[in-house]
């Protein structure tokens, strides 16, 4: 049997050269173009890759505490950067909670799925952190991919129905958005691409990656990783100034 190729670090490199041709289509290309629209769709890999990352991390971590830590500080860190990149017009506006943030919601999330035992105060406590996400980067979704991971439990085939219902719901997603935007046609024919990098991370997960991480270069990774984020939004965010 052939050993799957690749490790944890590899995708992620991937999901952060991915990520980086998203903003660079959100950020400077025109909308609605040929190249545009594929940049944009092929970054929609990075997210689901990253929640899933994200359950699977939240399983074997010496200190949940530390790792929620980690994720705070370079959330707040990365805040100004995801502004300064994502202002539409002007220097500087408030665009919502960047992702990292979002991945601290949903950290909270899977913290609250394992400590609180009573039902209806987990439920509770579910939608409330759903809620939050509204002010988030990917709001509602990466929860949502969030707890399909946490049901999937390592599963193979309920990590296969997981991606296939992301999918499914991210089209879905980018169909509603485009209500009154675009006549229905143009419509489908988006929400159908837009789900293209959550399926390609389905296929990536389930039948390319081994569950190992690289044997060299392990601390490198996990603080580049980190670090990537806030610092591309903060180059990408200056060039978008520099051009105004």
């Amino acid at each position: 049997m052939q050993t799957k190729p690749l490790n944890r670090d590899v995708i992620k490199y991937i999901a952060m050269f991915t990520m980086l041709l998203n903003h660079i289509s959100y950020i400077f290309m025109e909308p609605g173009s040929v190249l545009s629209e594929i940049f944009l769709d092929i970054g929609y890999f990075t997210a689901i890759v990253m929640c899933y990352f994200l359950v699977e991390g939240f399983s074997y971590t010496h200190s949940k505490k530390k790792y929620a830590i980690r994720l705070a500080i370079f959330a707040a860190f990365s805040e100004f950067p995801y502004c300064l990149a994502f202002t539409g017009n002007g220097l500087l506006q408030f665009c919502g909670l960047n992702m990292i943030f979002t991945l601290l919601i949903c950290f909270v999330l899977l913290l609250c799925c394992e400590k609180i035992s009573n039902t209806l105060l987990k439920v509770l406590a579910i939608i409330g952190l759903m809620l939050l996400s509204l002010i988030s980067d990917w709001l509602l979704l990466a929860p949502i991919f969030t707890l399909l991971f946490l049901w999937a439990d390592g599963s193979e085939d309920k990590t296969k129905t997981a991606f296939i219902l992301s999918t499914l719901l991210f089209g879905l997603f980018t169909f509603v958005n485009g209500i009154g935007m675009f006549p229905i046609r143009i419509n489908i024919f988006y929400s159908l691409t837009s789900m293209v990098g959550i399926a390609l991370a389905g296929i990536v997960i389930i039948y390319f990656y081994n569950g190992k991480r690289m044997e060299k270069g392990r601390k490198f990774s996990k603080w580049f990783f980190y670090l990537f984020y806030p610092l591309h939004l903060l180059v990408l965010g200056m060039i978008r100034i520099s051009i105004l």
